[in-house]
């Protein structure tokens, strides 16, 4: 199919009213990280940051926190275009992505024919352990999940291909989190289905209708407080910092921006979504430092075209191709070498 071809189908097939209504979903959903109570918080978080630890006026911490410089730099005005052509895209991709309620369902009917019965614990608990359980069980699992997919993401020269998109922004804002290439919003899509459909097999088929989660506006109860206390803060230009000892426990905005950082002192750390225990267990915390500066995007090697629509989208699969027929001829050479 011809580039042009290709242009018309998806102009023709795409239900542009479904398009317009998942962008405003993104900015209305308490359950997306863009909501608009986020964001305000936010910007309140900032402004409190900026003018009662940082001595700026109002007017200085305004004009901060909205500087022209960030929000309508080369690098934003890229995540602006990738956000809206990834919503596009996802109009396409969702339906063929498995969903969390049949992996429930199979896991669910698997247990039955594995175990031949189905035993209810806790049935005499009060309802609010089973939901204590669940809850906390999701969250620590969901966390995990989030920062080893993530650490697989830098440290699997394949993956890394597609996830460095996300680290060719310069400036942040967040809108940046939607700076990600379509293969790895599928697999973070089918990280999430595994962990949601997995956990709600477990907990249905061993405690009952008994198994939920606290929730506030229809959100897991730690990912509404991890949304409330400035999420948004971790993609962008405020470097909020906790007490270090803080910082060995949750991942502070300042930290995620370190992760960003083009230092080389910088890369391959801070993993951790909300938890920083991940890394200390993995050896790849680092606490931030008072005043410290940083910049942010690709390493000098990596730059070319990081602003570049067609190279974010395309250049992967033809650098993919060279690693695989690199790789292979390595192997080749390797086995030659084993035969002599």
């Amino acid at each position: 199919m011809s580039y042009e071809n290709i242009v018309r189908y998806f102009i023709i097939e795409t239900n542009w009213l479904e398009l317009y209504q998942q962008v405003i979903v993104a900015f209305t959903d308490p359950k997306k990280r863009v909501f608009w109570g986020y964001l305000l918080l936010s910007v309140f978080v900032a402004f409190v940051w900026l003018r009662w630890f940082k001595r700026k006026d109002s007017k200085q911490a305004f004009f901060t926190i909205f500087s022209r410089k960030v929000w309508w730099s080369q690098s934003a005005k890229a995540d602006y275009a990738i956000f809206l052509i990834n919503k596009l895209s996802f109009l396409f991709i969702a339906p063929l992505i498995i969903t969390q309620l049949a992996v429930a369902t199979w896991l669910f009917e698997y247990l039955h024919e594995l175990l031949g019965y189905r035993i209810i614990i806790g049935d005499e608990w009060p309802k609010w352990i089973i939901v204590t359980l669940f809850t906390l069980t999701y969250f620590l699992l969901d966390d995990f999940s989030r920062f080893y997919v993530h650490k697989l993401l830098h440290e699997v020269p394949a993956l890394w291909l597609f996830h460095k998109t996300h680290h060719s922004a310069r400036t942040l804002t967040p809108i940046t989190v939607f700076r990600t290439h379509p293969v790895e919003g599928i697999i973070f899509a089918l990280r999430s289905v595994l962990v949601q459909g997995i956990l709600i097999a477990l907990f249905v088929f061993f405690f009952g209708p008994k198994a939920d989660l606290y929730t506030v506006l229809g959100v897991g109860l730690f990912a509404f407080l991890f949304n409330t206390l400035g999420a948004n803060l971790r993609h962008s230009h405020i470097g909020i910092g906790y007490p270090d000892w803080l910082e060995r426990f949750l991942i502070s905005p300042v930290q995620h921006q370190i992760h960003h950082s083009t230092d080389p002192r910088h890369f391959d750390k801070n993993y951790g979504v909300i938890l920083a225990i991940w890394d200390r267990l993995f050896n790849s915390l680092v606490v931030s430092t008072r005043g410290q500066l940083l910049a942010f995007g690709l390493s000098r090697e990596e730059k070319k075209g990081e602003q570049n629509l067609l190279f974010i989208y395309f250049a992967p699969f033809k650098e993919l191709s060279s690693l695989l027929k690199a790789k292979k001829s390595a192997n080749k050479s390797k086995g030659e070498k084993l035969k002599i």
